[in-house]
């Protein structure tokens, strides 16, 4: 896929800007990498995606508050929770019980993540994913979750990438204003094609200019000849991460190396959560547990 070119460094960003080829205003604030204080301290959450297979089930499909339960016992210090499990209509007093149910289990819920388009240009199809998103940050205040996971989108057919980037740059400042009232922080997953690479992901985390934006970096989705070198340079933007059991690479997907993900985090000071999205194919209930217990290792 064709790409804005390289942009590695905050002067390359600024260069383009400057040059107009994002499209975007010339006075917009290029985000800086975190500030961070008091040195490194990761700690390891489960999401509810990881067990879609017992959520969705047909016949007695596991609840979100099972789901507490489970990642509990596993050991977890927090959980993401994955809108997609919620019951419709969602009530406050659901979103009430779940607050509680975490909480005398010992467990921050350290996220929600949604789904939504924002590779839109502008006009009413765009208008109801910023809608919708705002919403969700609503409920997530009301969950007490600090952070909430949103995506780039597909870049539509026709459509250039450094058009697809401003439009979810803009998305992603419509929304900061809301996320700012209600304290809660927007982080842009790596995920598709459009952010499959860390130039691409990266032009959007510098272009949007709210202090409540940051990257949700997930480890398994960057594909190129060095993941671990891609997931370093995005590391510095990032307020929550996503690991999975496999990283991306341009010959296959290879089984990821917890302990480098680990030290990469620690070496930018993380001290936010590393959150296991499990997704292959194995039993959720056989192998996670063993997985948590590998991520613990590699935070210590």
């Amino acid at each position: 896929m064709g790409g804005i070119g390289q942009v590695s460094t905050r002067r390359d960003f600024m260069k383009l800007i400057a040059a107009g080829a994002l499209g975007l205003s010339r006075t917009a604030l290029a985000a800086e990498a975190i500030s961070r204080k008091g040195g490194p301290n990761m700690k390891v959450a489960c999401a509810a995606y990881s067990y879609r297979k017992y959520l969705t089930a047909e016949e007695e499909p596991m609840t979100l508050e099972e789901f507490l339960d489970t990642a509990a016992e596993l050991g977890c210090d927090g959980v993401e929770i994955t809108s997609y499990y919620f019951p419709v209509p969602l009530r406050v007093d659901y979103i009430n019980r779940l607050k509680r149910r975490a909480f005398v289990l010992g467990l921050d819920i350290c996220s929600m993540s949604i789904r939504n388009n924002f590779c839109m240009p502008p006009g009413p199809g765009r208008d109801k994913e910023v809608l919708s998103v705002k919403e969700w940050i609503g409920w997530a205040s009301d969950l007490g979750a600090p952070c909430v996971r949103v995506f780039a989108g597909e870049v539509p057919k026709g459509a250039k990438n450094e058009d697809a980037i401003r439009w979810v740059a803009e998305c992603v400042d419509s929304c900061a204003d809301v996320a700012a009232e209600k304290g809660v922080v927007l982080a842009l997953e790596n995920h598709g094609e459009l952010t499959s690479s860390v130039e691409n992901t990266l032009a959007i985390v510098r272009s949007v200019r709210s202090e409540w934006f940051g990257l949700n970096l997930d480890t398994g989705n960057f594909r190129s000849e060095d993941p671990y070198r891609d997931i370093e340079r995005a590391a510095p933007y990032a307020v929550t991460t996503h690991v999975k059991v496999t990283v991306g690479h341009s010959s296959g997907r290879k089984p990821a190396d917890y302990k480098k993900i680990a030290t990469i985090l620690k070496r930018v000071g993380y001290r936010g959560y590393m959150v296991l999205e499990y997704e292959a194919a194995e039993d959720p209930k056989i192998v996670v547990p063993g997985i948590i217990k590998s991520m613990k290792e590699a935070a210590s």
